[in-house]
């Protein structure tokens, strides 16, 4: 394979990320003209969004484990056709119930998606451009959070809610056609990126470890953003969006720049990006009163925080300590367990404390992160060597990208 087709190829993967993470938050920013439609309550269409998370938190590492001998461009064609047929039955869902179904559906395929796709796309280089294929792949959900989502809610204020979901069906049927017809048929036991380059299990669960905590610290703080904006930073409510398309921007910066720091030094990354967050979340807790600080502390936040996701794919190929999808699908279920911890930490604390005290547990979240990723040096000692990374074996060869 030339690096124009693996290119390619890359891209499509991202787009996936992409129309993922849009998925999965559109009914966020649709929360009251889907209720209208089906004649549900909000609280009900926001039950849509925490039923997704719980099934990719739940399923990701069991179904990884189930479909671990399916080639990888057999899985993944099939993952995005089911992710087109489920949101095209969504916009034809005349209850909530079925739409609920449907919902169930893309959240299954998207605990697949996310444990696969890091191999699958480090897989297409070489061993030394990880950090930065990972850091390209994971822009894709990031970017849409910043355009993605804003771009299917202003459709679906327009357009309907049904004309969102069937957008991005359509953007996922593109997607699907340059994987299916692209990506290498490779076993998923083949190639470098199979299995860590220096596996070790210790390290393993130290990372697992840190992406619940430093997770949970990001979620904490930023699900309740708007109401710091407006209440502790006294801006207008019509400037939240403004605000959180600056942290969009912030973060794919964050999630780019990040890629070679991970390939040359991968603990150093993640400390990095974990102490960066802990510094913007705490500069934000004590200057988040004066606006412009606010702002540029929010998007420093969300940098950080982006630049911290696509660490942990570069340190899943690393340190797995067996098959990489297996260890990506742990990695996937503990950011998940942060996400819903951290939001349902911060929902406990708002209502006595006030939004000012979100911020605070995110900032002792994120600095609990930070100090065990400093344990890393602790173990380092025990550690095994990097070891030296076989060519792979396998029919496909992959010319000057690899």
């Amino acid at each position: 394979m030339g690096r124009g087709r693996a290119t390619a190829v890359l891209i499509g993967l991202s787009g996936g990320t992409f129309l993922y993470t849009t998925a999965e938050a559109l009914p966020i920013g649709l929360l009251l003209p889907m209720a209208t439609d089906l004649v549900v309550s909000p609280a009900d269409v926001g039950m849509l969004v925490t039923a997704y998370g719980a099934v990719v938190m739940v399923a990701s590492v069991p179904l990884t484990a189930l479909v671990r001998r399916v080639p990888r461009r057999r899985l993944l064609s099939a993952l995005l056709a089911g992710f087109v047929v489920s949101n095209v039955m969504a916009v034809f869902a005349s209850t909530f119930a079925l739409l609920m179904a449907t919902r169930m559906v893309t959240a299954a395929t998207h605990a697949l998606f996310w444990a696969v796709v890091v191999p699958a796309a480090a897989e297409l280089f070489r061993p030394g451009l990880r950090g930065r294929v990972v850091a390209i792949v994971f822009a894709g959900g990031n970017i849409a959070l910043a355009l993605g989502v804003p771009a299917g809610i202003w459709l679906g204020e327009r357009a309907g809610w049904r004309a969102s979901f069937l957008a991005v069906a359509g953007l996922g049927a593109v997607v699907f056609v340059v994987v299916a017809a692209l990506l290498p048929a490779t076993r998923p036991e083949q190639g470098h990126a199979a299995r860590g380059a220096a596996p070790d299990a210790r390290r393993f669960w130290l990372l697992v470890t840190v992406a619940v905590s430093a997770t949970a610290g990001a979620i904490a703080a930023y699900t309740y953003i708007a109401l710091f904006v407006t209440e502790v930073s006294a801006m207008p409510a019509a400037s939240v969006g403004a605000v959180l398309l600056v942290r969009g921007i912030a973060s794919v910066l964050g999630i780019l720049a990040i890629g070679m720091l991970v390939d040359r030094s991968p603990w150093l990354a993640l400390v990095t990006t974990v102490a960066l967050q802990s510094l913007a979340l705490f500069g934000l807790y004590t200057l988040g009163h004066q606006p412009a600080a606010a702002v540029g502390l929010i998007a420093l936040a969300g940098l950080a925080f982006a630049a911290f996701t696509a660490t942990l794919g570069g340190l899943v190929l690393q340190v797995a300590p067996g098959r990489s999808d297996l260890a990506a699908a742990t990695v996937s279920a503990a950011v998940n367990v942060g996400i819903t911890g951290g939001a349902f930490v911060g929902g406990i604390t708002l209502p006595s404390h006030g939004v000012h005290s979100t911020v605070l547990i995110g900032v002792l979240l994120s600095v609990v992160a930070l100090v065990l990723a400093l344990g890393e040096r602790l173990i380092r000692p025990t550690a095994r060597a990097p070891q030296a990374t076989p060519e792979p074996t396998r029919p496909v060869s992959f010319g000057g990208t690899r």
